[in-house]
């Protein structure tokens, strides 16, 4: 029991409860009593407990204890201190404290320090050229007894530091986390001495002051790197390390600048390594964490700077300019880091400037009219929007509802009919690449203008029912809109382009007779099928090498059917306008306006003897006379020279049998008698090598006189013959007798 009586006597000490007998001992513990006067007796007044803490752990009192002992003589209520003493001074060195606000603190406070009512520390106010100070109350053991070294700590703070009212520019001295032997500062000035110190004693080695400040104003006398800066200070505001306030980001480098006196919250980290006497300064925003770089790190052994037991806390001071200074959490640790301030129970700061608006007249008005702003915007557009992808559509049209496009998935498939997406342009309309928004496939559209309704109900049940056409050589047209004064055809997208490209246009790849002579058997294929393989005949009008697709492999396939004409197997076809592309009109065309198979075999004799001969049919020369490619080819059939006609791009890389074939076709079928033309399936079987191949300048000559007699005279044109005699060529007849209509 002996130990539980000193503690319950030295408990009785500080509780003022003990006799003034216990403390005959000690001389110091007899100093705490002193003769108080009252009004009428004098008697003994024992200390208040404030004053008993004062004393006694004082670091003086407390090595003198510590270092006398054992004494020659002890007694218990000695005994009892002194045991209590070891306690506290070994729990110093681990001291660790944290105040998450300082609302019921005991911190030492002096000059302008104050705690509002919130918990705010407030270092200074809005009073100029004053500072303010407020420490931890007791002292904490900085260093090992054994070997005189300073312990490692840390500190970290939540701070923000306000600049003049109405002047974002102009701010105080700063604030400072310092650790002194003392809590006061006799003598020390405001302004660019922050309260710590004043011109005389300003870096002398007797301060035994470490300080890391946190400076709003340069200072040329100080050397201060600018008016927004962190430091660390020893015996002296002449900092030994300094850096402008900033954070790092990443661990590449890269870091934000901070504005000390921005009036926003701002947290700092300060930490000495004892080991290897190392200090690191850390700064950032509230809301970021901790950053891994430190803006500061320095080493310097703080052992010959620091005494044994020091003070820890703030010192801040105003210039004229009227600038407060918060703390709003602080927490320390001793040998080990400090604890992690709980941001959400950290006090607000005051507010600057008006008062605030309320909430609904700075928020909820701006909503409200913002909604309805965009409520009636968006009603504007929905309605331009409408009107932009408006479509004609009449009830008769639902009946082919299966091949009509929506306008709009026309209009996002080829980006707004950008020119990027532009294909080619043709003598009806412009066409364009696509994707289809929903199924992702690739799609050629083309956009044809149409100003009267008139046959147009006829024209789209004919568009519906070549959709449902299906040969390996027809480009699938997949469906048609209609929309204002246009009407839009979707047909299969063919990466290659037209065949007329690989002909003129000096194409990268060159076209070899092999694929030109598939092509062209290729297209005698689908024409066969339209003409009398499908439910009805299907004149295409248009056959030229423009309209002629290459698809991956480089197969032929016919397209563009926006001139095609439909009529039932048995029946006569009825009469239209004159339409189709000049050097491809059979000459009949003019007379009848009747298109029929045999007009159709008239122009695929012409794109024969295109792709063989690598010329358009009609190609206008400098002089003025148009070269006719027909009667080109005749002058030399009748010099027994057909083959000089070939393509010379070929070089001679060519089958003879197969370029024979395709030219006396080609002639054969340029008649221009409609009845001496053979039919799509016999030109079939003639590219197949199935039937033998006609004399076709014998058929020419007889249809000579008829094309004459018809009237075609005034579109005829002279060529040389081998004799250097001028004569009528009925072909050319055909040619020149036709135009577009």
């Amino acid at each position: 029991m002996p130990a539980l009586l000193e503690i319950t006597g030295f408990d009785r000490y500080l509780s003022g409860t003990s006799g003034a007998s216990e403390l005959n001992g000690s001389s110091s513990q007899r100093q705490l009593l002193r003769p108080q006067k009252d009004m009428k007796l004098k008697r003994w007044h024992l200390p208040s407990l404030e004053e008993k803490r004062t004393h006694l752990l004082r670091p003086s009192s407390i090595k003198q204890q510590i270092r006398t002992w054992p004494p020659m003589s002890v007694k218990l209520p000695q005994l009892n201190l002194l045991l209590f003493l070891l306690v506290w001074y070994a729990d110093s060195e681990d001291a660790d404290f944290t105040y998450n606000g300082f609302r019921g603190s005991n911190l030492s406070l002096e000059g302008l320090a104050q705690i509002t009512s919130n918990g705010l520390l407030m270092i200074t106010n809005r009073t100029a050229q004053q500072s303010g100070h407020a420490f931890y109350p007791y002292p904490l053991n900085f260093k090992n007894l054994s070997d005189g070294k300073v312990f490692s700590f840390s500190t970290t703070l939540v701070f923000a530091i306000f600049s003049q009212p109405g002047y974002p520019d102009i701010g105080g001295h700063g604030l400072a986390f310092a650790m002194a032997p003392s809590r006061g500062f006799p003598g020390s000035q405001p302004d660019q001495y922050l309260g710590i110190f004043n011109k005389s004693n300003n870096g002398k080695s007797s301060n035994h002051i470490v300080a890391v400040e946190l400076d709003t104003l340069r200072n040329i006398e100080l050397a201060d790197v600018d008016d927004n800066h962190v430091g660390i200070d020893v015996n002296s505001l002449t900092s030994v390390a300094s850096a402008p306030a900033s954070y790092f980001t990443d661990q590449n480098g890269g870091h934000k600048n901070l504005t000390l006196k921005s009036g926003k919250a701002m947290q700092l980290w300060i930490e000495y390594n004892g080991v290897n006497t190392q200090i690191n300064v850390t700064l950032a925003p509230i809301n970021v964490p901790k950053p891994d770089i430190p803006l500061l790190s320095f080493v310097y052994d703080l052992s010959s700077i620091l005494e044994d037991h020091m003070y820890v806390g703030f010192s801040a001071s105003n210039s004229p300019a009227l600038t407060p200074q918060y703390v709003l959490g602080w927490s320390f640790k001793m040998n080990g880091p400090a604890k992690e301030l709980t941001l959400s129970q950290l006090p607000k700061l005051p507010r600057v400037g008006p008062k605030q608006i309320s909430k609904f007249v700075t928020v909820g008005l701006p909503i409200i009219g913002l909604v309805l702003s965009c409520t009636v915007f968006a009603g504007i557009l929905f309605i331009l929007r409408k009107r932009k992808f408006a479509e004609v559509l009449e009830d008769w049209e639902l009946d082919y509802g299966p091949h009509r496009f929506k306008f709009k998935d026309l209009y996002i498939a080829t980006k707004g009919f950008r020119e990027k997406e532009l294909l080619g342009t043709g003598g009806f309309g412009m066409v364009y690449r696509g994707i289809l928004p929903t199924s992702k496939v690739e799609v050629a559209v083309k956009r044809v203008s149409h100003e009267s309704r008139q046959g147009m109900t006829e024209f789209v049940a004919e568009i519906a029912s070549i959709g449902r056409l299906r040969h390996r050589n027809l480009v699938q047209l997949l469906g048609y809109c209609r929309r204002k004064g246009e009407l839009l055809l979707v047909y299969d997208y063919m990466p290659n382009g037209s065949l007329d490209k690989y002909l003129f246009d000096q194409p990268k790849s060159r076209l070899s007779w092999d694929l030109r002579f598939q092509v062209i058997k290729g297209v005698a294929s689908a024409l066969f099928y339209l003409h009398e393989d499908w439910e009805q005949i299907v004149v295409h009008r248009d056959v030229k090498s423009s309209n002629v697709l290459l698809d991956r492999e480089f197969n032929g396939k016919l397209g563009d059917f926006g001139l095609s004409r439909l009529y039932d197997h048995g029946t006569d076809p009825q009469t239209t306008h004159v339409m189709g592309t000049l050097g491809y009109l059979a000459p009949e065309i003019t007379r009848t306006s009747k298109p029929t198979p045999s007009t159709d075999v008239f122009a695929f004799g012409a794109f024969m003897l295109e792709v063989a001969c690598g010329k358009r049919p009609i190609e206008p020369q400098a002089s003025g006379e148009d070269v006719i490619l027909v009667d080109w080819v005749i002058s030399f059939w009748s010099r027994g020279t057909i083959l000089e006609t070939a393509d010379p791009k070929l070089r001679g890389d060519y089958v003879v049998e197969e370029m024979d074939l395709v030219l006396k076709l080609g002639l054969l079928c340029c008649n221009s008698c409609p009845t001496a033309r053979p039919t799509m399936r016999q030109i079939l079987e003639f590219l197949k090598g199935e039937a033998p191949l006609p004399d076709p300048l014998s058929v020419s000559a007889s249809s000579l006189a008829f094309a004459h007699s018809e009237g075609f005279s005034d579109f005829s044109m002279p060529y040389s013959s081998p004799g250097n005699t001028t004569t009528q060529s009925s072909v050319a007849e055909s040619l020149l007798s036709t135009g577009r209509w």
